[in-house]
């Protein structure tokens, strides 16, 4: 096998949702780097493999952990990164490992395979032709809505994860910035027993998540629907504003002080206000 690092895709909840270059890898490599040996363990001894050879790599000693790899490179070893689930790297540990690895001279070679973000949004039926994967929300609401806002215009389908202890207050935020009327998808426990993907209004995700306990178990991929292009002539900055006025103050006073700050046309102000507003009532 050659000396390189192998950057290998695991399963995100099905154990049979694995390719059979990564079980060739796996079964290969002179070590196995794994973001938590026990689940690591696990999935090899599901497919007869020996975890003889794991060493930990995560997010608390990834560096020394990726130096102690360079040197087994240095000797001529292969080394297999994996994580929990997923692809490595990618709202998951690994990228300073690869970085380390690329500026010592040594080829890493990517196993592709299952991804919670692309199978969500197989199944989720937004026609937006492109997405943005963000990953996971600061934990904070401040600055949950700090992000969201920055975000609030593309016209992408959004793409985020999620945990469930903080699914009820992120949903929250997105209907608070994103308003009643965009679509969500709430993609949960993607590919594992207790799958379900459920798709409806911001406007009607709160109710949904409180209506049965096990809705709020899991853990979520989000996709949301794509911005609609917003009224012509009206700048980013002048629609920025106004959404942060009329968070506080009546239509007619946030229009007004919009029309002041941006110095933006008044009626073009007042309906995109309306709009921004209507769901809402």
């Amino acid at each position: 096998m050659e000396c390189a690092l192998y950057v290998v895709a695991t399963p995100i909840g099905n154990l049979r949702d694995i390719s059979l270059r990564a079980l060739d890898v796996l079964t290969s490599a002179d070590t196995i780097a794994a973001e938590d040996t026990r689940n690591t363990s696990h999935l090899l001894s599901h497919y007869g493999i020996s975890a003889n050879r794991l060493s930990a790599l995560h997010q608390h000693n990834e560096r020394g952990a990726a130096e102690k790899v360079v040197g087994l490179l240095q000797q001529g070893q292969s080394v297999a990164l994996v994580t929990d689930a997923g692809t490595p790297a990618v709202s998951d540990p690994g990228a300073l490992l690869v970085e380390m690895v690329r500026a010592a001279g040594f080829r890493i070679i990517p196993i592709p395979g299952a991804s919670a973000a692309v199978a969500a949004l197989s199944a989720s039926g937004l026609s937006a032709p492109h997405f943005l994967f963000y990953g996971f929300l600061p934990n904070k609401s401040a600055a949950r809505r700090a992000v969201l806002q920055i975000l609030i215009e593309h016209p992408y389908t959004l793409v985020f994860y999620e945990a469930p202890h903080r699914i009820v207050e992120s949903v929250a935020d997105l209907q608070a910035v994103f308003g009643d009327e965009r679509e969500i998808v709430l993609a949960r426990e993607v590919t594992k027993l207790f799958e379900s993907i459920h798709r409806c209004r911001l406007g009607e995700a709160l109710a949904w998540l409180n209506s049965d306990a096990n809705h709020q178990r899991g853990e979520f991929v989000l996709l949301v629907s794509a911005a609609q292009a917003r009224a012509a002539g009206l700048t980013a900055e002048a629609e920025r504003t106004l959404n942060v006025l009329l968070e506080s103050l009546p239509l007619k006073q946030a229009v007004q002080l919009a029309v002041k700050i941006s110095g933006e046309n008044k009626n073009e102000l007042y309906q995109r206000a309306l709009e921004l507003k209507k769901p809402a009532e």
